[in-house]
């Protein structure tokens, strides 16, 4: 079992950052890789980025790629995902998730664990 909470949403400029954290109990989470996904209002979930459970490779959603980063702290139970240059289209409430299974994996239902989401707001 794998419990997920996020935090670090709230409201930005456009061409502002924010930082969100997902912490973990359960003593696998090391071994899980790790996964953010989005939703904004009126549309699906969708994948942001994911991290290999050692940490030693990352994925990204083109839409995100060069202004978002995927980093893991093993020792702290710790995901996050760092926000750069965001836009009002990043507007959403962002998910952590964690994935037992191998290999590392962008499609939601190969998720097995799922935070309650963050609230990520993108002014204009």
């Amino acid at each position: 079992q794998v419990q997920l909470i996020e935090s670090g949403g709230g409201l930005v400029q456009a061409g502002g950052s924010l930082r969100l954290s997902c912490a973990a109990s359960g003593r696998t989470f090391s071994s899980c890789n790790m996964g953010w996904f989005r939703q904004a209002p009126g549309k699906e979930r969708e994948f942001v980025a994911a991290i290999t459970w050692s940490g030693g490779r990352t994925y990204y959603a083109d839409s995100v790629k060069g202004r978002f980063t995927i980093s893991r702290d093993n020792a702290k139970n710790t995901v996050y995902l760092q926000l750069n240059s965001l836009k009002p289209e990043d507007t959403a409430v962002y998910y952590c998730a964690a994935d037992m299974s191998f290999p590392i994996a962008t499609a939601e239902n190969k998720y097995d664990y799922w935070g309650q989401g963050t609230q990520v707001t993108v002014s204009s």
